[in-house]
């Protein structure tokens, strides 16, 4: 929002005369007025701009926030260093202003910028193809199962009880009119119970659907995966944490057909829940059935290199029977953040990040259950996240911890009614020895 706004009480007027007004209430004469405030905002003031300025601040800071508190809360958006440069990129106004670049010879910089990204995903998921980006992790998942319900034909999706709660609920909001049905596979012991999971999918199984690592943290078992949606010709979906692939086996060498998650840690603040970045990648035989917009690498008449919108299948461009997605635009400006971002990391740096992760939370594990204040959630292998499961209530528990300047964990309870008392804990690559430390001795004080 703008600090200043530099119109006068006489430009005012004068843009009211323009439009044939003589004064507000004849602009807003439409309004019926018995829904219009027909009194003053209770606004304090007036103030100077510096009063102002200081009394705004004073109520921004209320806001408890993962630059002011040490952070253990994740399930699903994630608190990663941002390099400096990776903001002094955004800012630069050719990105920053820049509209959906439907005229290659001026947006050349955006393309390309979109066509890095998309080369990225694709090394980093294995995958031949990634789009310019969908809304989050939500739309990505469910954009995925529509995909899927075309190239098979076919009118049912499994989906894994392990995946993000708020994916699921998207994911049936879409498949409630896009006529298909979705099935839920139980978990055990934190991963996908595989025997449920047998018993759900048939040869009417369009793909099933898992995150890696999952919602609680944990590794699934792809490849036991790979192997039963095999015998059905079923496509296998992955939503993936792209941080985990510094280190682990990319989805394409799991037997993916589609890959897709929450590009957030990629240079993306939390920001309180968004704007975020799905990304979204598949083989290459399912390109023309892809949701959004794919750019591509071209040469002019003269043999220099350009890019240009190759594929747009979205309902703006062609016919809304015939389009793949109803996804009207692509989170440009965090997709760049996501570029910049592994631009400068490079394969070693997202490694790093990813290394720093996994063993910082096995020490967060350790240290909290060293307390002996919880006992082990599940016991399955995780990465960055984990489960412990608590005797005292987990809203009380993070309560008593936000008073000593640290936003704890995520009640399962709240989306998983079974698993009262389990409290889910992040730790990312910016946590300290010394801020892991003090969690684990709060914990103890607090219990």
């Amino acid at each position: 929002m703008s600090r200043y706004i530099p119109n006068t009480e006489r430009e005012r007027k004068k843009m009211l005369i323009e439009i044939g007004c003589d004064s507000e209430d004849t602009l807003f004469k439409n309004i019926p007025e018995g829904i219009r405030l027909d009194r003053d905002l209770n606004l304090p003031g007036p103030f100077t701009e510096m009063e102002l300025y200081h009394y705004m601040k004073k109520i921004a800071e209320k806001n408890i926030t993962a630059e002011k508190y040490i952070c253990f809360l994740g399930a699903g958006a994630y608190d990663h260093y941002i390099p400096s440069s990776v903001n002094h990129i955004l800012g630069r106004s050719e990105f920053y202003t820049s509209y959906t670049p439907y005229q290659p010879e001026i947006s050349q910089g955006t393309l390309q910028a979109i066509f890095e990204y998309q080369t990225m995903i694709c090394e980093l998921t294995g995958m031949d193809v990634a789009n310019a980006s969908v809304y989050d992790g939500a739309t990505a998942v469910a954009e995925a199962a529509n995909m899927s319900c075309k190239i098979t034909r076919k009118e049912e999706v499994i989906v894994m009880r392990t995946v993000n709660p708020q994916y699921r609920k998207t994911l049936k909001t879409y498949a409630r009119f896009k006529n298909y049905e979705v099935f839920e596979a139980d978990y055990q012991e934190g991963t996908t119970n595989l025997s449920d999971l047998e018993g759900l999918i048939s040869n009417k199984t369009a793909a099933i659907i898992v995150q890696n690592p999952n919602f609680f943290g944990s590794l699934e078992e792809i490849e036991r995966m790979t192997e039963i949606k095999a015998k059905y010709n079923a496509l296998l979906i992955i939503c993936v944490d792209p941080i985990s692939l510094g280190l682990f086996k990319s989805p394409e060498k799991l037997g993916a057909d589609i890959v897709v998650g929450e590009g957030q840690a990629l240079g993306n603040p939390l920001s309180f829940g968004g704007p975020y970045i799905g990304f979204f990648a598949a083989k290459d035989k399912y390109l023309r059935q892809m949701p959004g917009r794919i750019v591509g690498q071209t040469v002019d008449k003269n043999g220099n290199i350009g890019f240009v919108l190759t594929m747009q299948t979205r309902e703006q461009h062609i016919r809304r029977e015939k389009a793949s997605s109803n996804i009207c635009s692509n989170q440009a400006l965090n997709a760049l953040a996501a570029t910049a971002y592994l631009t400068l990391m490079g394969k070693q740096g997202l490694r790093e990040v990813a290394y720093q992760s996994l063993q910082k939370a096995h020490y967060g594990y350790n240290k909290l259950i060293g307390t002996n204040c919880f006992s082990p959630g599940f016991t399955k292998p995780f990465f960055k996240e984990f489960t412990v499961r608590s005797e005292i209530p987990i809203d009380r528990l993070n309560h008593n911890l936000l008073r000593e300047g640290i936003i704890g964990g995520y009640d399962l309870e709240t989306d998983y009614p079974e698993l009262k008392g389990f409290w889910l804990v992040a730790v990312t690559e910016k946590r300290t020895k010394g801020e892991i430390d003090k969690l684990a001795e709060k914990v103890a004080k607090t219990i």
